[in-house]
């Protein structure tokens, strides 16, 4: 990347920055990618991840309940329900993975940039 095309991202991102109603980050190193635009609320990115992955965690629970409850009998649990429950639950925890590979491969990618 040439030094003019970096002038120019600089540059875009400073008019972004100094534009009214768009405040960045807040919190310093302990906020990680608090932003607020406009007139919506701020939103935490490790507590929207952070949440993300206890309902990820919330799934496989109730999954394995349901799992538990049909090997004991119980006359309320269907096998539909147990396997309908068991593919959600496997479903969402290989988002998850592909979600936490991308992020190792940006910070890779990050990391091998040169300043």
């Amino acid at each position: 990347m040439s030094d003019m095309r970096v002038d120019q991202i600089l540059t875009q991102i400073r008019s972004l920055r100094d534009q009214p109603g768009i405040s960045g980050p807040e919190g310093g190193a302990n906020s990680l990618g608090a932003i607020n635009v406009g007139g919506t609320p701020k939103v935490d990115f490790g507590s929207v991840l952070k949440q993300s992955i206890d309902s990820v965690n919330d799934t496989q629970k109730s999954a394995g309940a349901l799992r538990n409850a049909f090997e004991r009998g119980d006359p309320d649990v269907s096998l539909t329900e147990v396997m309908v429950s068991s593919e959600k639950s496997s479903v969402s925890f290989k988002a998850m993975v592909e979600v936490r590979n991308k992020f190792v491969e940006a910070y890779q990618e990050v990391m091998r940039m040169s300043m």
